[in-house]
């Protein structure tokens, strides 16, 4: 395994633990703490999974699953964040991420679903894969070029403070206006926005 990562202790952490909890059948052979590395320290390190901290620093980490996904496809890239925000994980799952785990489980927690993960099964936390699988109700919704802006960035995987600077306000704003959006589809989450976007057509003009 391999663990891109701007946390040092993460990563450290993760080589004491997971040889002695594996009984030697996994362990850390790399990490980085550069998200613009990633992809050489795959080709040079060769893991067979990939642990990819989704909130670093630019490029960041969804580009960074990206350019692992291009140059060493066999690679399995497990998505991680902090944030309960959904849209990062649906957008690393694009970029080519088998499976994401909230980064905020204690590290015994983790080593089930990584294992799983090393044996080709694909892990998501219930309350996303729910998100995903939820049947969309698809109603008529009348939506304003604003919301419509929005919807897009928010399908698109974008954060509050990109969509803030694309949109040319505050990120208070975007989060009032992401408020308003979510009551007026009536979903419950950005996740949920995105997948009933999709499903209505909504983001088409």
């Amino acid at each position: 395994m391999a663990v891109v990562d701007d946390h040092p202790l993460f990563a450290r952490g993760l080589e004491l633990l997971l040889p002695a909890a594996t009984d030697g059948r996994a362990r850390v052979v790399g990490s980085t703490g550069d998200a613009a590395a990633a992809a050489s320290l795959m080709s040079r390190c060769l893991p067979d999974l990939a642990l990819v901290d989704l909130h670093m620093p630019a490029p960041g980490g969804i580009r960074a699953v990206a350019a692992i996904r291009r140059t060493t496809p066999r690679v399995r890239v497990v998505a991680m964040s902090g944030d309960e925000d959904p849209a990062p994980a649906l957008e690393a799952l694009r970029a080519g991420a088998e499976a994401f785990l909230p980064k905020s489980a204690e590290p015994e927690e983790l080593l089930p679903p990584l294992l799983a993960v090393l044996e080709g099964w694909a892990v998501l936390p219930a309350p996303l894969l729910r998100a995903l699988l939820r049947p969309a109700r698809v109603a008529p919704v009348d939506l304003d070029a604003d919301e419509r802006a929005l919807l897009r960035s928010i399908a698109a995987g974008r954060g509050t403070l990109e969509i803030a600077d694309q949109m040319h306000v505050s990120d208070r704003t975007v989060k009032r206006m992401t408020a308003a959006l979510l009551r007026k589809l009536r979903v419950s989450n950005r996740a949920e926005a995105a997948a009933l976007a999709g499903h209505a057509g909504l983001l088409h003009d």
